[in-house]
């Protein structure tokens, strides 16, 4: 299976899941919101008020901070087909349109793509690159965008409605264009059809759920995260670990950074 990595906030560590289930913990300083792969080794950052650039001898250079306030922070993101890698922020208390979306160009220079956002979640590619889905947790739904190299990210709009009211958290798409979401608060991950339509549903024995990803040898593992922020001690006793499904289709591969 290789290394999965794992951003996590609490304690500003990058985890690795290792193929034999040990867990590899690297002190990173900030913030780490999103990992994602560089094509010639090592990994680009979402950190808390920006990009970061680790080197495949593990160092670390962190790129001119986007904003100064202490109340924001990036969230989540991915990798477009090009190379490009997308990170998303939120403010640590919520408030409603203090964040943006933004792109980190292979050449390191830096794009807003979203402005207003709450909390941006996420965001993931179909199988042949002509659509994006994403996630702004508070509006209870799954967006799409068309996608090529020129124009970017265009015509946003709902590809499906989380039910009940849930919460759509972080996001990946599988080998069959199906979309899979985190539901925070819900304890389940939902997988959608290419054509919005909800068809599977994996119940997690923590109610915050907050990502999932493919993985194993053949990427027929579904990984998915959970979080204990804001519960108390014997509250919810499973969440904050980490859970494997074993759904009936295939991931794929992580797509990674041009730069």
């Amino acid at each position: 299976m290789g290394r999965i990595a794992l951003g996590r906030h609490a304690r500003r560590d990058l985890l690795f899941l290792t193929a034999d289930g040990g867990v590899v913990r690297r002190h990173v300083g900030s913030v780490v919101a999103a990992v994602r792969p560089r094509r010639g080794g090592g990994a680009v950052l979402g950190v808390e008020r920006g990009f970061a650039l680790e080197d495949p001898d593990g160092s670390i250079t962190y790129l001119p901070a986007l904003w100064s306030s202490t109340a924001v922070r990036m969230n989540e993101g991915g990798c477009d087909p090009d190379g490009r890698f997308y990170c998303g922020s939120m403010a640590y208390d919520q408030r409603p349109g203090a964040a943006n979306l933004y792109q980190l160009d292979p050449d390191l220079t830096v794009h807003t793509v979203l402005t207003a956002v709450t909390i941006s979640n996420g965001l993931e590619w179909s199988p042949d690159g002509s659509r994006a889905y994403y996630n702004d947790t508070v509006t209870h739904r799954i967006s799409v965008f068309d996608y090529d190299s020129d124009s970017g990210l265009t015509n946003r709009r709902s590809f499906a409605e989380i039910p009940d009211g849930g919460s759509p958290d972080g996001l990946t798409v599988d080998s069959e264009g199906g979309v899979w979401t985190a539901i925070a608060d819900g304890g389940s991950v939902h997988r959608y059809r290419p054509d919005g339509v909800l068809d599977e549903v994996v119940e997690v024995p923590a109610r915050k759920v907050t990502a999932c990803t493919f993985g194993g040898e053949r990427l027929n593992e579904l990984f998915i995260t959970t979080s204990r922020e804001g519960l108390q001690d014997g509250e919810d006793p499973l969440a904050g670990s980490l859970f494997r499904a074993s759904p009936q289709v295939t991931g794929l591969p992580v797509r990674e950074f041009a730069g």
